[in-house]
């Protein structure tokens, strides 16, 4: 926090005012976390069209992340991000009024559009505006905007769902995403973003030289393997929870990560810059592999309360640092495409969790969906471990 104050004034109300339009953003996502599975089962929709339903929302990720990096290089960061804001006051429109299933999956997939806008152009924007050698800490601080809309709107759509008031869990999607659209529309332009909009040549870089550069390929590839169990946890605790017949609420289990994320991510980002990136990811991908396997055995409400917090110091942890060493591994022109492919990593993973966990969950349950998200997790480990630590020096570019 420090380090947040000795910033320049104009670098301060920037900063606050994207952190304002990222809560809004994520209670508007969330709100939506522990509702929108119940609310398919209860109008009819099987457990296998469930699963595409929400694994559709990946494809939309998938489908616009390349592009949506590279009009952030080009149109600037603030375009993209009113983009994503805009598309999750939309979406939620469609679910209020569509039960068709082909409809829903491209309602879905139209939703996941907002991710992939908002989470490039969002980190693209506080890499810009932070100081270099402070860049962990403001990525941590500025992170912090997740786990707290993580934790407010699972929390009331938990609570609004009891009585089965789904049209209001709705409508607070969609009027959180409307005031932070116009929130984003406020931000001023970074320096970084003005001199990009004002290059004669526009910045030119392949999706393949991006891949096949180890340094950014390899943290890609640990966030595919993270994305299975962590799309297996946004699509099928709800249903999950509710199988075991335990008196706990889906939404506290969201709420209760979204608070160890915050815990992680307050903490770990300062201390990164000091130390690297490489011993905290690798401590996050432990703690995330140990999440896992919980929820694999879970058998109580304890065990879910425990596979919560390590999900959330886990996953609060991982993504910020990611973050932190791609910009750390790419330069300014390019930032906003390495992001947007690096991270499309998750995405993949996610996307094809949801379909191929749905098929799953017919012959070996739920508790068969985490075991097999373990050795997903558990090797993401190895990779990092073997080839992760080894690309380059601390805080040193990339060739691109």
């Amino acid at each position: 926090m420090k380090t947040f104050n000795q910033l320049e004034p104009q670098q301060r109300r920037s900063l606050l005012v994207l952190f304002l339009t990222g809560l809004l953003f994520w209670i508007s996502i969330a709100v939506l976390l522990p509702t929108l599975p119940a609310y398919l089962e209860e109008i009819g929709i099987s457990q296998q069209q469930i699963g595409l339903i929400i694994g559709a929302f990946a494809i939309g990720l998938l489908a616009t992340r390349p592009l949506l990096g590279k009009l952030a290089d080009t149109r600037g960061r603030k375009f993209v991000l009113v983009i994503g804001t805009v598309v999750s006051a939309i979406a939620p429109l469609g679910y209020l009024t569509v039960t068709s299933v082909p409809l829903l999956m491209v309602i879905r997939a139209f939703h996941g559009i907002s991710i992939a806008a908002f989470t490039t152009a969002y980190s693209t924007l506080i890499v810009d505006l932070a100081p270099p050698k402070q860049r962990g800490e403001i990525i941590g601080l500025m992170s912090l905007a997740n786990p707290l809309g993580v934790a407010i709107g699972p929390a009331i759509g938990g609570y609004l769902q009891v009585s089965g008031r789904y049209d209001q869990i709705f409508w607070i999607s969609i009027i959180g995403g409307a005031i932070s659209s116009i929130a984003a529309y406020q931000l001023r332009e970074s320096r970084i973003e003005v001199d990009l909009l004002e290059s004669e040549s526009a910045p030119k870089i392949s999706m393949w030289k991006i891949l096949t550069n180890s340094a950014l390929a390899i943290p890609a590839l640990v966030l595919l393997l993270i994305g299975f169990p962590f799309g297996a946890i946004h699509t099928f605790i709800p249903l999950y929870i509710r199988s075991t017949h335990l008196d706990f609420n889906p939404g506290l289990f969201y709420t209760i990560a979204a608070m160890a994320s915050f815990c992680s991510r307050s903490v770990v980002g300062s201390k990164s810059d000091q130390y690297g990136r490489s011993i905290f990811i690798t401590a996050s991908l432990c703690a995330y592999t140990a999440a896992i396997a919980f929820l694999a055995t879970a058998n109580s409400e304890l065990s879910f309360v425990f596979a919560a917090i390590l999900e959330g110091l886990g996953i609060g942890t991982l993504l910020p640092m990611i973050v932190a060493l791609l910009s750390d591994r790419s330069l300014p022109q390019h930032r906003g495409q390495v992001l947007s492919i690096c991270i499309a990593g998750l995405d993949l993973g996610i996307a094809i969790a949801a379909p191929v966990f749905g098929m799953v969950a017919k012959d070996l349950g739920y508790p068969g969906i985490f075991t097999i998200g373990t050795g997903m997790a558990a090797s993401a480990i190895v990779v990092f471990l073997i080839w992760g630590n080894r690309s380059l020096p601390k805080n040193q570019h990339s060739s691109l």
